[in-house]
């Protein structure tokens, strides 16, 4: 705001501190309300950003339980987990396996003659450019090699073709020298690397690893595969093959009820920190005068009364049924006070001991109309580019806007009243300046008059 120097040199009086008051004065009111109103919005957002951020986490979370195994009740367990690593899916069933591997799939490699000079050693010592012909499964990659090029270049020139096509080359060094060496990431029989074309590099390669299937046999059925990660020998169950050293192992899916333990109380825990994050920006709290209390940044706003409404409903249409089990039958509780969740183990332990226990606590959240499926439903309107948290965001950011122009035409508005007041105590100041004058002129003649003349 610009400023106007009063001295009040005429009237004795400091004008500019009068105009600055009546100016503060005036602006005060507004401007108190201007900066409540900015400071609550701003509140307001941080805390709105915070719950739609909890928010975006616990649907996350709970949409990592969708899968029906996650409730499944059942585990996949190896007796020996140096030789085989065991995952099941929602189809696996209960069961007993012996597994032994006889030899594990291996991917192929080759090797090009050794190079004493070693990764900077020309492989390409003419005056034109050559191809090396890398070929696998049928299919050929020519790689053009320039005159004067090193192995280390060529390596490159071949990751960067061939990187994609599951196949890489590296530079392998010992005492006598240097070797170009290509891995395929392609495992099993038929899937041999051959070099060829008019390169030096291709005369005189050898193979290091020949490509071979993994053999094994489950339950003394033999099998073949072209990877050691078998996912179709057993329904619903992935088998990864470490070691191929002819014993046998134990593989076991069997009812698991610290697996859905697990899970539920991931769900517990996922609502509750949701719900914390609510409350923090909710909750009124008694401050040391007992008749004043302190709310939340969102205490009393319509969209979080709706959410926890949703929420808190849907936990109320989990009751029992024929098929399912009420959520505090298998002990997950919720606090009157808070609205967070418990799970009572001495409950949990009798629920789960009951002959379809597992089976009716998974019913309960998995499927169409679990408990999962009408929480993630629950809250889709609140997340996303329309959803209520982020028009409720768009509405608070135009309200900031709509308040800095309201700070603007204030301080325009009190600008001009600073420059008005001013120009009139300016004039005020002339006037008494200007009757001051007058009236010592008045005086000195007067004082003329009475004085008696001098002879």
């Amino acid at each position: 705001m610009a400023s106007s120097t009063v001295s009040g040199v005429g009237s004795g009086i400091d004008t500019q501190s009068i105009v600055k008051a009546l100016v503060a004065a005036e602006k005060a009111p507004k401007q108190t309300q201007i900066t409540t109103q900015q400071t609550q919005t701003t509140t307001q957002l941080s805390a709105l950003g915070t719950v739609k951020g909890a928010l975006d986490s616990y649907r996350a979370a709970i949409d990592k339980l969708k899968d029906p195994s996650s409730f499944s009740g059942l585990a996949g367990t190896t007796s020996d987990d140096k030789k085989s690593k065991v995952t099941i899916d929602a189809t696996a069933s209960t069961g007993t396996y012996s597994l032994v591997v006889e030899q594990l799939a291996t991917a192929s490699k080759v090797s090009s003659p050794v190079y004493e000079k070693g990764a900077s050693a020309v492989v390409n010592s003419g005056t034109e450019a050559t191809t090396l012909k890398i070929s696998q499964s049928g299919v050929d990659y020519n790689v053009s090699i320039a005159p004067g090029a090193t192995m280390k270049q060529v390596r490159e020139s071949i990751n960067t073709q061939l990187s994609d096509k599951g196949i890489s080359a590296n530079v392998l060094t010992d005492a006598s020298g240097s070797r170009l060496v290509l891995t395929s990431s392609k495992m099993g029989k038929d899937t041999e690397i051959t070099m060829g074309g008019d390169s030096e590099l291709a005369n005189g390669y050898t193979s290091l690893v020949e490509p071979q299937n993994s053999i094994y046999t489950i339950d003394g059925l033999k099998m073949e595969s072209a990877s050691n990660k078998v996912d179709s020998a057993i329904s619903g169950v992935t088998i990864e093959l470490l070691a191929g050293d002819k014993a046998a192992t134990t593989i076991t899916v069997a009812a698991s009820s610290t697996t859905l333990k697990t899970s539920v109380q991931a769900f517990v825990t996922a609502y509750n920190a949701l719900m914390t994050t609510i409350n923090a920006q909710t909750k009124v709290t008694a401050t040391g005068d007992s008749s004043t209390t302190m709310s939340g940044a969102l205490t009393g706003d319509a969209s979080m009364r709706q959410l926890v409404s949703s929420l808190r409903g849907e936990l109320l249409n989990g009751a029992a049924s024929e098929t399912t089990m009420g959520l505090s039958q298998m002990g997950v509780k919720t606090d009157a006070k808070t609205g967070l969740l418990t799970l009572d183990d001495a409950a949990w332990s009798k629920a789960i001991a009951k002959p379809t226990g597992a089976m009716d606590i998974a019913k309960t959240f998995t499927g169409d109309t679990g408990l999962i499926a009408r929480m993630t439903k629950a809250t889709a309107s609140y997340v996303g580019s329309a959803g209520t948290l982020t028009q409720r965001t768009g509405d608070l950011n135009n309200k900031l806007t709509d308040l800095t122009t309201q700070q603007a035409d204030l301080d325009r508005r009190m600008e001009t009243l600073q420059t008005t007041l001013s120009a009139k105590y300016n004039a005020m100041d002339t006037l008494v300046a200007q009757l001051n004058a007058t009236s010592s002129s008045v005086m000195t003649t007067l004082n003329s008059l009475n004085n008696p003349k001098t002879t």
